[in-house]
């Protein structure tokens, strides 16, 4: 050939050079090929063209899917695609090795449209036990096989995103691994770092909160979506000199930045650094590329599921009640650990309600199912059940208005909760005396473990579970809870779960009774729970929590020993008729006779002229009787109480007004504010009650302040203003 002729055609050159042209038409499935190509796969030397099925049949099977990972890689980078790849004849042999390279022609955005467009050229075969980092098989493949296993395994057991940085810090890639790893997360426009491995404490500090638009290998990575690769420092400040100088101090030769993507969306970028240089070839970029998905579908599964604990804890946390005030002469402990799965929250609910009589009410339930309709419900029935407790019903009429309650909510909602119902257990226990009066709706009877440590199931008189019929009774057992016993209430989860019927469930729970410890009731109530599912906490969630069949609430309640030394309360009760007005003096000259002992004159006069108001408001402003109970009750290391209760039938609740100088009524509310120390008013099922307390002065500081002007204690949410409560108007 000589200067200044034209050049041949390329194919003839390449041709010359062994060197064949192929086109890969993916939206096409077809696969031309020129004549040096067609050869080169064992074809006649004559320009054909191909099934993707024609053509995968040239090829070593285990290489066609090898060069369709290392092409999905180069589509999704926008990078060459290389890989060797071994030419098969009819009969299944080898006939020689091939290397390609070829570029991505991108058709639209669908990432499935493209065209690919490369070059075949044959190549030896390496020798045997030469080290080799091309998709050929060996040693190299089989290792990076076996490790791509494994790390999958490991990081899909993975479940909160610090196990997953542990786990990405323990790989251990074949043939070349970082020494130095960093998870960028994107929060709003900034990217954030989550972990880091390989780096001094406070080394991620110049990286932990960076603008997305910023020069840094890491914020172009997630802008783009596509991977960068950095071989050399050089390469490094040569790209990024802005950046440079933050990476320089660590000292490494190569970085690699891959996206990490999660259903189409870049959800961060992992940076992989390393102490030598690498080249980052195909099988390397592809090691790299697979560890970063796996990576972004582990760290997703983490999110969620760390969002659903923190919405599970949340849920928890406000379905649940704190156990309030010491109770004098009795304690009390609880504990619920929901099932396993989803949300982790289920029908299983507790709860301490502070009665208008003094009282408290103790209620346990389970609502049919283990999912967020079971939860809901159970919320809803654990305020109803909460606000006739409150109106002061006892405890058979209690179960029977939410019985009434729960059978009209599933039937408004059939469609969506189907055939519900719920099992609970109501006590209203005396912290005086001791007494529990307890109404049972298909739940399991109560334990009580005696003072000597022995333990006996109580069986108590029930009715159907909550919402199955809604005219059910539900009769009343009255016990007595002598000081040092202790009263256990749980549902079913607690006795059977681990394959348990209710009698072997229950010999395990008495056991533990029997065994625990015998002053502490908070320890007691952790060996129950440790007796079915191990080491526990007052709210279990994780792994512990998956292992469980069913959700588990317990209560725990024991009266001291020093309960013994409480006297019994002293109590009056009379009614006021609207033609006997003339009682009012009659209960005066009661309550003086109740309180014939009390320390300070001035805080019984104050009472004496609250009752009289209370009652003479009645009888003007309604027009029903008036219901007056005053109890003074004694305790060992407080004050003695005073509280008087005045109930009537009316549903108007008083309004608190500002009388006139020369007016002739409603200064009521305004004596109660001013010479209560605590009082309120609590709507009744039928009516409602307004009353008040006063506490010896001598017994402590709580009462000092005596009656008179100063600072007054209200119970929040049903008392004086901060209730809305108020007087009838002319009162």
């Amino acid at each position: 050939m000589r200067t200044g002729d034209p050049l041949p055609p390329v194919e003839d050159v390449l041709a010359a050079l062994a060197t064949g042209l192929w086109r890969w038409d993916n939206r096409a499935g077809l696969v031309t090929f020129d004549a040096e190509a067609a050869r080169l796969v064992g074809l006649p030397a004559t320009a054909t063209t191909l099934t993707e099925a024609g053509a995968r049949a040239r090829f070593h099977p285990v290489d066609w899917n090898e060069i369709d990972g290392v092409v999905r890689l180069a589509v999704a980078e926008g990078t060459l695609a290389e890989a060797r790849l071994r030419i098969m004849d009819d009969q299944g042999h080898v006939i020689r090795t091939v290397r390609s390279r070829s570029k991505p022609v991108m058709h639209g955005d669908a990432p499935d449209s493209y065209e690919l467009i490369g070059t075949l050229q044959e190549v030896a075969e390496p020798p045997p036990g030469a080290s080799s980092r091309t998709p050929v098989t060996g040693d190299w493949r089989r290792s990076r096989e076996a490790f791509l296993l494994d790390a999958g395994r490991a990081l899909a057991e993975a479940d909160s995103t610090s196990e997953v940085m542990r786990v990405a810090a323990g790989l251990s890639m074949p043939g070349f691994s970082p020494d130095g790893l960093a998870v960028f997360g994107v929060a709003g426009d900034r990217l954030t770092v989550i972990g880091h491995h390989g780096h001094q404490p406070g080394a991620e500090g110049p990286f932990t909160d960076m603008d997305l638009a910023t020069d840094y290998p890491a914020a172009e990575v997630v802008r783009t979506g596509r991977a960068v690769y950095l071989s050399s420092p050089e390469e490094y400040r040569r790209r990024y000199p802005a950046a440079w100088p933050l990476a320089a101090r660590f000292n490494r030769q190569s970085w690699a930045f891959l996206p990490l993507v999660v259903a189409g969306r870049t959800i961060g970028a992992w940076m992989a650094g390393f102490a030598y240089p690498v080249t980052f070839t195909p099988d390397e970029r592809s090691v790299l590329t697979t560890v970063a998905r796996m990576l972004a579908q582990a760290l997703s599964r983490s999110w969620v599921a760390e969002s659903e604990r923190e919405l599970t804890d949340g849920l928890q946390k406000s379905m649940l009640p704190t156990l309030g005030p010491e109770i004098p002469g009795m304690t009390i402990a609880a504990r619920y650990v929901p099932t396993g799965g989803g949300l982790q929250v289920g029908g299983d609910w507790y709860d301490m309600i502070p009665l208008p009589n003094g009282r408290i009410a103790l209620v346990i339930g389970d609502v049919q199912g283990h999912d967020v309709r079971a939860a809901g419900l159970m919320g809803q029935l654990r305020i109803a059940l909460r606000a006739y407790a409150s109106e002061g019903h006892r405890p058979d009429a209690v179960l029977s208005r939410a019985s009434r309650f729960l059978n009209g909510v599933v039937e408004n909602q059939a469609d969506q909760l189907g055939a519900r119902f719920a099992t609970c257990l109501y006590v209203e226990a005396d912290p005086l005396s001791g007494t529990l009066e307890i109404a049972r709706a298909g739940h399991p009877d109560p334990a009580i473990r005696t003072a000597d440590g022995t333990v006996l199931m109580r069986p108590t008189a029930g009715g159907l579970p909550l919402g199955i019929d809604p005219d059910a009774d539900y009769p009343t057992t009255r016990l007595v809870l002598e000081s040092g016993e202790t009263l256990l209430i749980c549902t079913d989860g607690l006795i059977e779960t681990g394959g348990h019927d209710f009698d072997s469930g229950w010999a395990r729970i008495r056991t533990t009774l029997e065994t625990g410890p015998a002053d502490e009731l908070e320890e007691l109530a952790d060996a129950l729970v440790q007796a079915v599912h191990g080491p526990s906490s007052h709210h279990t969630t994780g792994p512990l929590a998956d292992r469980r069949e069913d959700d588990i609430a317990l209560l725990l309640l024991r009266r001291t020993a020093e309960a013994r030394a409480v006297p019994a309360a002293r109590r009056t009760a009379m009614t006021i008729a609207q033609a006997e007005p003339e009682r009012i003096a009659t209960a005066r000259q009661q309550l003086r006779e109740l309180l014939h002992d009390w320390a300070d004159e001035d805080q019984v006069d104050s009472a004496v002229l609250m009752v009289s108001e209370m009652v003479t408001n009645v009888l003007v402003h309604t027009d029903g009787d008036a219901l007056l109970v005053a109890e003074v009750s004694s305790a060992c290391a407080g004050p003695r109480r005073l509280r008087v209760e005045v109930a009537d039938a009316s549903d108007d609740l008083p309004h608190k007004r500002r009388p006139g100088e020369l007016a002739s009524s409603g200064r009521g509310l305004v004596l109660m504010e001013l010479l209560a120390q605590k009082w309120g008013v609590d709507p009744r099922g039928e009516g409602k009650s307004i009353w008040f307390e006063l506490y010896e002065p001598d017994a402590g500081p709580e009462a000092e302040a005596g009656p008179g002007p100063g600072p007054v204690s209200r119970e929040t949410g049903s008392s004086g203003e901060s209730s809305g409560a108020s007087e009838p108007s002319g009162a």
